[in-house]
């Protein structure tokens, strides 16, 4: 169980892989469109993963369903706002919510600013309800290509001041990060953090890719780092981070047994890690669980749970000030 006298920070989260059955459910019926099954049941295993994919891709296409629905700015506005909504009912203190414009927009043609717009709207809507803190991180789809992810950026440039950072996530494998270096630079010009999904689908190079080409302060997922002692002490030494994702890497058999995850080889070499959701919706978990699962199957102590706990304050996008003022409510 998670230390209740710190706070529970979720710094890894995908607002369009949070969506919900039911608002899928809810926005297929109102926009008319065509779901697989005309029961509501029979719908979860489409949107949910059961038990693990066999592989990042096939995790992948979980989400489309959600982002399928979104036909009107209206809808995104919507999902926005649930997403706050959802991370308050988690008792989590602080979110960082990342999403993809263009992942949002393309089913129907939706305008990527539009999108960007309205996740702003959503998110700020929530905030005023619900006492969690969020902010927001801008995804490029690498998946879609380089062209896609520079409309993409241009739309997240545009709106720069609500954001935090910029990522790149989708297939790491088949579009790698050499692809997108100059994506980088205008995100480090524009003067926004960058985190970047790497050595989660590819190898250790991609992680170290991702931080000499790219200027990624912190690596989503990182599996494949604890395969590189080099790498290991290069980020431990230029406090360079890890957002791990237990129950994420076992549903894309990245890792074949959560007992076997490498938090355990990151912690013990010193390196500032935390644990965090991924696709809470689709993979049908919340962040207290994952601390559940640290401790009863990863057998960390209280210690190290409050540790881990202390590294995502640490690591997150905020204000040195902001930082002291999270970790000073709970006390």
């Amino acid at each position: 169980m998670f230390n209740k006298q710190l706070p529970l920070v979720d710094l890894h989260r995908h607002l369009d892989g949070n969506i919900r059955p039911k608002t899928i459910w809810q926005l297929a019926q109102k926009n008319n469109i065509q779901l697989p099954t005309d029961n509501f049941e029979a719908f979860i295993p489409h949107v949910q993963i059961m038990d693990s994919e066999a592989d990042l891709i096939a995790f992948l296409k979980k989400l489309d369903w959600g982002v399928g629905v979104l036909k009107t700015l209206d809808d995104v506005v919507r999902i926005g706002f649930e997403n706050v909504e959802d991370a308050y009912n988690a008792n989590i203190d602080y979110a960082e919510l990342r999403f993809s414009p263009y992942y949002i927009a393309m089913t129907h043609n939706l305008p990527i600013e539009g999108v960007v717009e309205a996740i702003i709207e959503g998110v700020n809507q929530g905030k005023e309800k619900f006492a969690t803190k969020t902010n927001l991180i801008g995804i490029l789809s690498r998946t879609f290509g380089v062209e896609h992810c520079q409309t993409e950026l241009n739309a997240l440039l545009a709106y720069k001041e609500a954001l935090v950072a910029v990522d790149l996530a989708g297939d790491e494998y088949n579009f790698p990060g050499s692809l997108f270096e100059s994506h980088f630079a205008q995100v480090r010009d524009a003067g926004l953090n960058v985190t970047v999904h790497a050595g989660e689908a590819a190898g250790p190079e991609s992680v170290w890719h991702a931080i000499e080409k790219l200027g990624a302060t912190r690596i989503g997922h990182g599996v494949a780092c604890a395969s590189d002692q080099k790498l290991m002490n290069y980020m431990r030494d230029h406090q360079i981070s890890l957002e791990s994702c237990l129950t994420s890497n076992y549903q894309t058999g990245t890792i074949k047994d959560i007992a076997d995850h490498p938090v355990k080889t990151f912690l013990q070499n010193d390196l500032l890690v935390c644990l965090n959701t991924d696709d809470p919706a689709v993979e049908n978990i919340e962040l207290p669980g994952e601390y559940v699962l640290a401790e009863s199957v990863l057998g960390f102590s209280n210690e190290q749970i409050s540790q881990l706990q202390r590294n995502a304050v640490q690591m997150s996008f905020l204000s040195a000030q902001e930082k002291e003022n999270l970790l000073k409510m709970k006390q």
